[in-house]
């Protein structure tokens, strides 16, 4: 099958012009105008609408087992869900329970992703730490195309990984070229204010921000930036929700460090008075972590955006209905946690991030796609409209609009995070591997057509930063 997507301007992170693009085999053959194409090429006319890079969201959890219950998204909904807001491909997580094998859970998930419609890859969560750990991440590395390993610095007494496993996991990642990747929340505060919390008879979500404050994550944000300068490897901060946090990465980021920062759709468009509502199932549905947080921290994450020291934005897509929440009625440290948004990401940030002067349409493809796959290596394989990359493409109506609903959604969950906003550009077209999975409000996909991405690891270069990872250059001293 080939299509000819003709008449659009096409939109990359470095430029815009008008052109057309020629897709075959699942890539890109040809961008530009006058074009020479098969005269039994699907045409799509995209005259008035931008032709972009499909989006990468680098943060998902789908069919998540977390908190005892299992995330109600799979791996097909949820990527047919991405693919009709415009989101190509998703970077999952692997999280082995502490003791797993890596590998054991790695294959696992790479069981239950069989049936995604759109790309997908991994990150691999570091969990404990042992010497089949130290292999499983080689094997991962060399073998399986992981380049990235999580590590969450909150969940005390479940995943949570203690200073001793950072050191051990970044050291690691340094020796593979991985990128090591954090939750940054300080994981024994947020325990002991929580039974504070619940001593004091405070049991419902209005507690939840109130456990997890700004100070919480900006000391881990400090801890594993520092961490990360002294053994020299990047690092990558996922849903940064803080001013406090912003304000450390761009203070390592001055230093001339290797650390990278994500926003989440959500934290930059929803403030914690949800967590406030009356209605329990209400409050309930908006417990994730980091909790979202004041309109204040809101104004410094699109700041970050438009700095350039935040460069991707993602969902942490992690769906729970209400009857799971309602594990949490009587206490707040039960909600499952996790929220959606992998289908309304594009469109919520181009309302409110183009449409405001807040970015430009290079500026948004860059946040939402280009600069995820360089971050990841996957550029130019994916996140650029151009020769030779995959056809993962995004035909983007800028006049088109709706009301977003849960009733009207294509995500498994019961509950919109963004219910009732009204939002402006839309994708009218989603191309998937040179295929067309979407097209004016319907999804054309079915089970296991996404394939799994591989991800390389990164040159040495890239890696020998710290101010001790040139190793020859520091000698023992003779003493008499």
């Amino acid at each position: 099958m080939s299509l000819f997507i003709r008449g659009g301007t096409v939109v990359n992170a470095d430029n815009s012009a008008r052109a057309d693009v020629y897709i075959e085999g699942g890539l890109i053959k040809a961008v530009g105008l006058d074009l020479i194409v098969p005269s039994d090429a699907d045409i799509i006319d995209a005259g008035g609408q931008y032709v972009m890079p499909g989006g990468i969201d680098p943060h998902t959890h789908m069919q998540l087992p977390f908190m005892g219950t299992v995330a109600s998204e799979d791996f097909y909904t949820g990527t047919a869900a991405a693919l009709a807001g415009g989101t190509t491909m998703i970077i999952d997580f692997v999280i082995p329970n502490p003791q797993q094998p890596l590998m054991e859970a790695y294959q696992i998930w790479r069981g239950w992703a069989e049936k995604a419609c759109a790309d997908y890859s991994f990150h691999v969560a570091v969990t404990w730490w042992d010497d089949s750990v130290h292999a499983d991440m080689a094997q991962l590395v060399k073998e399986e195309g992981v380049n990235s390993f999580k590590h969450f610095m909150a969940y005390k007494n479940a995943i949570m990984a203690e200073d001793e496993v950072l050191y051990n996991s970044f050291s690691r990642a340094l020796d593979l070229g991985a990128m090591p990747t954090v939750h940054a929340e300080n994981g024994e505060m947020v325990f002991q204010l929580q039974k504070k919390l619940l001593e004091m008879g405070m049991t419902g979500p209005e507690a939840h921000p109130l456990s997890r404050p700004p100070a919480a994550e900006a000391e881990a944000a400090n801890r594993a930036i520092r961490l990360a300068e002294v053994i020299g490897v990047p690092l990558y901060l996922v849903h940064v929700s803080t001013q406090d946090a912003l304000d450390e990465i761009s203070k390592a980021r001055a230093r001339g460090q290797r650390v990278y920062g994500e926003a989440l759709a959500g934290h930059l468009l929803i403030d914690d008075s949800v967590y406030r509502h009356p209605d329990f199932e209400v409050a309930a549905a908006h417990v994730m972590s980091p909790p979202f947080r004041s309109k204040e921290h809101q104004a410094a994450l699109w700041q970050g955006l438009q700095s350039g020291n935040l460069q991707t934005t993602a969902t942490d897509h992690c769906c729970f209905c209400a009857d799971q929440k309602a594990a949490g009625k009587d206490d707040f440290t039960l909600i499952p946690n996790g929220t959606a948004g992998v289908e309304d990401r594009l469109t919520v940030l181009w309302t409110n991030g183009v449409t405001t002067g807040k970015l430009t349409m290079e500026e948004f493809v860059a946040v939402t796609s280009t600069n995820s796959a360089k971050i990841f290596n996957i550029y130019p394989r994916k996140g650029v409209i151009r020769a030779g990359a995959d056809a993962d493409i995004v035909v983007w109506d800028p006049a088109a609009s709706k009301v977003i609903s849960a009733k009207t959604h294509k995500q498994n969950i019961d509950f919109n995070i963004f219910e009732g906003m009204k939002v402006t550009g839309l994708a009218s077209h989603t191309i998937s591997a040179g295929q067309l999975r979407y097209k004016n409000g319907e999804l054309m996909t079915r089970p296991g057509t996404g394939s799994y991405i591989k991800r390389s690891a990164f040159q040495p270069v890239f890696h020998a930063l710290g101010k001790i990872a040139d190793t020859h250059k520091a000698k023992p001293v003779k003493r008499t």
